[in-house]
């Protein structure tokens, strides 16, 4: 038994695992995004949940659409979701946007800083850095 892996500090832990599927099963390939920026995403989450992720597959479901519609930006999560998917992501960052401290306004702009949204979003939302 490798006891550091046993304690989470080798290896990947198993919310990335999660979060991988859930931005998968959107179209986009895990690959693309770094593990940092992952881990910041799974940070924000847990914050937002108050400390302790209550159901992880729930939470990553939640969080993906937002985290895949950034880096594959407008036309790609289209292309991959629809539509109405795509509808649904754009609301939800028009009042993640306009309230400015909620968990996808957070994670948007997660990925502004981290240099992997698409310019299109950027230039969508009117996104920058002040």
């Amino acid at each position: 038994m490798d006891i550091l892996r046993f304690f989470g500090i080798r290896g990947r832990a198993k919310e990335v695992y999660r979060l991988d599927g859930a931005v998968r099963a959107l179209g986009l390939e895990p690959k693309g995004i770094p593990d940092s920026v992952k881990l910041t995403v799974l940070r924000l989450l847990k914050d937002a949940e108050g400390g302790a992720i209550a159901d992880i597959d729930a939470g990553c479901e939640r969080i993906a659409p937002v985290l895949a519609y950034c880096v594959l930006g407008c036309d790609g999560f289209d292309r991959a979701n629809g539509s109405d998917a795509t509808a649904a992501v754009e609301t939800r960052l028009h009042h993640a946007i306009e309230n400015g401290e909620s968990l996808d306004a957070r994670i948007a702009m997660l990925t502004l800083l981290a240099n992997v949204i698409e310019q299109n979003v950027i230039e969508r939302f009117d996104l920058r850095l002040d």
